[in-house]
């Protein structure tokens, strides 16, 4: 045998467990192949790119002067709408790449691989604030474009749209979690639609509540979309915080204590 072969040690143990550092540094890196695959296939951001746009003008230009009477005064109204919408919805995606990468059998590959176990659902996760970020900026753009003018200053528009990607990525803990329990992507897909469109629908996004039946108006003041929506309101076009605001940071905290166990769990099981 070669003698430049080194003897295996065999006092040396191997380690069952990665330090939270290598966790960190094993989860950046599977976010940085999320931007990579979106960097291949930019189909993948056209929810983000093209639904902020078409919403944006059909709404405005539809039910603008219906419901405020104008345009311009619609545009206060319907911009942290359509955010909060288009960047919610977004968060259905988490699960079904993740259900899609499951079932390709992608995660049985990094199973062979001396990384964190974690960090192929948690690189998921912070890749997919990207996704956020840019239907945040193309929302708060368009509606620039078409004439919105917050009075809350540029920094509370940008705390407003952080707070909705936030939230949007706790809500995205949700979704991962049917994405590890749900056997098809498409199954992924259906729940998350049925729950989301009655949520932002029902909810003060796109019309006064004070103009809905009485038993509606119950549902939509207890509704959390309600509650950011109001919350990206008074920072944008206000420069207020309010109790808005500390019920979605504390609805965030709640959805990411329950779920990320859960999904963890789930996904240790599966994997």
């Amino acid at each position: 045998m070669n003698s430049t072969i080194a003897k295996q040690n065999p006092s040396r143990k191997l380690r069952k467990y990665t330090s939270f550092g290598q966790t960190v540094r094993n989860s950046l890196t599977m976010a940085y192949r999320g931007i990579l695959k979106v960097r291949r296939t930019p189909e993948q951001l056209f929810d983000v790119t093209l639904q902020p746009i078409i919403f944006t003008l059909m709404f405005t230009y539809i039910f603008g002067g219906a419901v405020s009477g104008n345009i311009q005064a619609y545009l206060l109204v319907i911009i942290p709408g359509i955010l909060v919408q288009t960047v919610i919805t977004s968060s259905v995606v988490t699960g079904v790449q993740l259900r899609e990468d499951m079932d390709k059998g992608v995660f049985d590959r990094f199973k062979s691989l001396p990384i964190a176990r974690i960090a192929p659902l948690a690189g998921a996760l912070l890749a997919d604030t990207i996704r956020y970020t840019i239907a945040t900026f193309l929302t708060f753009t368009i509606g620039y474009l078409l004439g919105y003018s917050p009075t809350g200053g540029l920094g509370h528009v940008a705390m407003a749209g952080l707070l909705v990607i936030v939230c949007a990525w706790a809500i995205s803990w949700i979704f991962a979690f049917l994405g590890v329990i749900a056997r098809t992507a498409s199954s992924v897909q259906g729940i998350s639609m049925l729950v989301l469109f009655p949520l932002t629908f029902a909810s003060n996004a796109f019309v006064p509540v004070d103009t809905m039946p009485n038993w509606l108006q119950w549902v939509v003041n207890v509704n959390p979309i309600s509650h950011l929506v109001s919350a990206v309101r008074e920072l944008a076009n206000q420069g207020t915080m309010g109790t808005d605001l500390v019920t979605s940071l504390a609805g965030a905290a709640v959805i990411v204590a329950i779920f990320a166990p859960l999904t963890v769990r789930a996904y240790m099981r599966r994997t």
